[in-house]
């Protein structure tokens, strides 16, 4: 029989915390790219005239470049966050050490 692992009860509670704070980063993310959205097509709209590829074109790309951007710095939080980086920074460190 193994020995119980320490501090694992925390660390699924952080990683789960981390889990829903990134939900909720990633909705709010979502949201602004949607008025991001709105106010390039606002501003589209009473500089020029616009068409259906314009629209198309603008709301795919606006979007997708917000929630992208973004969406890769909230990744990187929930790395921190959770507990993953701490992990890998353990064995680096215990194999450093070996050497």
């Amino acid at each position: 029989m193994r020995p119980p692992r320490p501090y694992v009860g925390v660390m699924i509670s952080d990683r789960q915390k981390a889990l829903a704070d990134f939900r909720r980063i990633m909705k709010w993310i979502a949201a602004i790219a949607v008025l991001m959205v709105a106010g390039a097509l606002f501003y589209l709209y009473e500089t020029s005239s616009l068409d259906v590829n314009t629209v198309i074109a603008t709301t795919l790309g606006v979007f997708f470049s917000v929630l992208l951007g973004c969406g890769l710095f909230a990744a990187a939080f929930f790395s921190s966050n959770s507990g993953y980086d701490q992990s890998v920074t353990d064995i680096t460190r215990s194999e450093r050490d070996r050497k």
